[in-house]
């Protein structure tokens, strides 16, 4: 596996990254998860997520191979950058 992107953690389990993103407010987190979804859906890799308010939470994991995938890194570091357009609280 590649090295895991800035932010980003292993799981409990061992097999998925994990990472939360919170948000001036509600819409800003909606609009960061719509972008995500976009991005997901272009590149044929999606995200579990939970969003409450303004925090987004991910889990990623590559649910064919069981583990962390070069897909799920790459996911992660899209998701990054898509964040930094957002401007993150935290």
């Amino acid at each position: 596996m590649a090295t895991i992107p800035d932010g980003w953690n292993l799981d409990d389990s061992g097999k998925a990254l994990a990472r939360s993103f919170k948000f001036k407010d509600f819409s800003e987190a909606f609009a960061f998860l719509t972008r995500v979804a976009l991005h997901a859906e272009k590149v044929d890799h999606h995200p579990e997520f939970t969003s409450v308010w303004n925090k987004v939470d991910f889990r990623l994991t590559s649910h064919d191979a069981g583990r962390v995938t070069e897909r799920d890194v790459a996911l992660a570091e899209a998701i990054n950058a898509l964040a930094e357009r957002v401007s993150p609280a935290g």
